[in-house]
């Protein structure tokens, strides 16, 4: 086993970098890694972490910025992509001893209300949902079943009866997130014996009203979207049979057809059809992928050669998803009042 990744600077790293040991370098030009030759490629993107950045780190130099935004009134979304056991649901969610996303920006969210709350009042509402072989399941209130999506007036899929909650704090959120997580589908595969085999997508819709309201009141709607994708896999990694494998072909299906959206969004060409019908997911993300959204994808990948294939299409997937520009808009609501 060697390492496959380089980190340079804070944008930039090289995957397959030349050997700089004498002995590995010989053995390699012997041998080389599965017939092939280094492929030393750099990739350049807005931001690269190595293995020694924390969680606050990971945080601050991506999803941080998000609450800003959603406190402009701009719709948010952050997601973790990568192969099964790179640590998507650990940069997401974390631990009670190093904390995710979820929790650091749902702690600075809270930290901008309060610190607006003498002028403005606000509306928090939540929502926590899983993808699971193509069905949409509450991970709030999993009795309900299997729930449709609709298409509603914004743009936005939104699953039919999904159950909302009005959180008060940041510690309402994660301890909605935790008591969803029990509800998640998590299987043992060979790859990772805490295998998401779901999809999940939180929800939080941040609505603001200043409390001096004039001849024409005039509030802002904002949705903060935090997604944490089930990992693509190779059957022959994970040695999944039956019900795993069904699961497995179906994450992939998902994935692909993400894949398809993300070429078609950076393709001049095909932007006129983005195929994002293809799968729940790609409905799900379509505002967040090629809409009225700010969107932060964070890629993770493992630096060990035991996922060398892996990696590199995971590297490849991200260095075309930087390409798509969205375009957001401050959604505000106007209501004039008559005197």
């Amino acid at each position: 086993l060697r390492k496959v990744l380089k980190v340079l600077d804070d944008r930039i790293l090289v995957f397959d970098p030349p050997e700089t040991n004498a002995v590995a370098s010989f053995q390699r030009q012997i041998l080389p890694m599965q017939g092939k030759k280094t492929k030393d490629i750099r990739f350049c993107f807005d931001r690269v972490f190595d293995e020694d950045c924390g969680q606050e780190e990971v945080y601050d130099g991506s999803a941080k910025a998000l609450v800003s935004h959603v406190m402009d009134g701009f719709h948010s979304t952050v997601f973790a992509y990568g192969a099964t056991g790179c640590g998507k649901t650990h940069t997401i969610s974390g631990s009670p001893t190093q904390p995710g996303i979820v929790f650091l920006i749902m702690k600075d969210l809270f930290a901008r209300i309060t610190a607006k709350s003498d002028e403005v009042d606000f509306s928090l509402t939540v929502s926590y949902l899983e993808v699971y072989n193509e069905t949409i399941r509450d991970l709030l209130a999993p009795e309900t079943g299997v729930l449709q999506l609709r298409d509603s007036q914004d743009g936005m899929a939104t699953p039919a009866n999904l159950s909302t909650k009005e959180p008060t704090c940041a510690h309402d959120v994660v301890e909605w997130i935790t008591l969803g997580n029990t509800n998640r589908t998590v299987n043992f595969t060979e790859a990772n014996a805490t295998s998401s085999r779901s999809h999940a997508v939180l929800r939080v819709t941040v609505t603001q009203k200043p409390k001096a309201g004039g001849l024409t009141d005039t509030s802002t709607s904002a949705c903060l979207s935090v997604i944490d994708l089930a990992g693509s896999e190779r059957a022959s990694v994970t040695k999944n049979r039956g019900e795993r494998l069904n699961e497995g072909a179906n994450i992939n299906r998902s994935l692909l057809a993400l894949g398809n959206c993300i070429n078609a969004l950076c393709d001049p060409r095909k932007r006129g059809h983005v195929p994002y019908r293809d799968s729940k997911l790609t409905r799900l993300l379509k505002q967040s992928l090629g809409g009225n959204c700010k969107t932060v994808m964070i890629v993770c990948v493992s630096p060990s050669s035991s996922h060398y294939d892996e990696t590199h299409n995971t590297l490849q997937y991200a260095n075309r998803a930087k390409e798509i520009k969205t375009k957001a808009i401050r959604n505000v609501i106007s209501v004039d009042r008559h005197v």
